[in-house]
């Protein structure tokens, strides 16, 4: 059975004449586009574009279906803002409170879906260096929504977003980045001074947890009160920097390289109980949960299958 998205695909590589425009202007990869827009003439029975070196046309049949996803798409449209004026959700505020990190590598996508889907209501971003006062924010009211790692308990609405994964950060000259094949054991970096975050912010316990696990306390060459700063830092030559993978920007000079044992923690979306219309659009977001960005490549993941090491325990911060 065809789906609006399939439908919203077709339509948008007809208008953009290119599958690469198509997918950068609806924010998915391009191999996920291509599998829907197959998915779609198998449904049709026939192909619908036609793929030529520097363009698409549309098939005969695709030229049949294209009015019809024209129109389903505008019903579809219309039918959302009607349930929205229905329930406040053309105009409004929400309250959306994070932790640094997921500020950073989760929500924009998030945040910039949500604006396409409801221009009309503002986002107060409310951010916390720790996941405890996260949730005390949360249980106190100060905000709607609740987006980062997994709280103590909970018994509000609440989506399982995934794992994050951390990586260690040394530059691209560092002898580990050299000579890295799969995973690296966190204690090889034991005897070095480490770029750290400050005290209140709920890496520096993870940081503090995942070398206590191999066996080492961190020496610190430099505390940042900036998640962001870090991995910078650690490019730099200060030192190595445990990050979340999805905090390394592109074109990073830097090297991600995965510990062995491995360092992650599940990020949720949450909210309290009984949450209005508005709050609970925007925790629909989240379902299907969005991709987590995954470690880049480096020399610590390519061409060893045999890297992969068992999971480590979950970290909170």
């Amino acid at each position: 059975m065809a789906t609006l998205r399939q439908f919203e695909y077709l339509v948008t590589v007809v208008d953009t004449g290119s599958f690469t425009r198509a997918a950068a202007l609806l924010h998915v990869s391009q191999p996920a586009l291509s599998h829907q827009v197959r998915a779609l003439e198998r449904d049709a029975g026939g192909p619908l574009l036609e793929r030529l070196p520097r363009a698409v046309r549309l098939t005969p049949m695709g030229r049949a279906m294209l009015p019809h996803a024209r129109a389903a798409l505008a019903d579809a449209q219309r039918a959302r803002t009607a349930a929205r004026r229905a329930v406040g959700l053309e105009s409004g505020e929400i309250k959306v409170a994070t932790v640094y990190s997921v500020t950073l590598g989760v929500l924009p996508p998030v945040l910039h879906a949500w604006c396409e889907r409801h221009p009309g209501v503002r986002i107060r971003l409310l951010e916390f260096p720790h996941t405890d006062a996260l949730q005390e924010a949360m249980t106190k009211g100060l905000a709607d929504v609740a987006v980062g790692p997994a709280p103590r308990s909970w018994d509000g609405p609440a989506h399982d977003l995934g794992t994050e994964e951390f990586v260690i950060v040394v530059p691209a000259s560092d002898e580990a980045a050299a000579g890295a094949r799969g995973r690296v054991p966190l204690a090889a970096f034991a005897d070095r001074l480490w770029v750290h975050y400050a005290p209140g912010n709920g890496l520096a316990e993870v940081v503090d947890r995942a070398c206590a696990v191999a066996g080492f306390k961190p020496r610190i060459a430099v505390r940042t009160e900036q998640t962001a700063a870090a991995p910078l830092l650690a490019a730099s030559g200060l030192g190595p920097a445990l990050v979340p993978a999805n905090l390394i920007p592109p074109g990073f000079t830097g090297v991600p390289l995965r510990p062995d044992p491995p360092v992650e923690r599940t990020l949720t979306a949450y909210t309290r109980p009984g949450p209005d219309p508005l709050t609970s659009a925007f925790l629909d977001m989240f379902s299907p949960p969005p991709p987590l960005p995954v470690p880049p490549p480096s020399s610590s993941s390519r061409g060893d299958p045999q890297g992969a090491a068992a999971p480590g325990p979950p970290l909170r911060p």
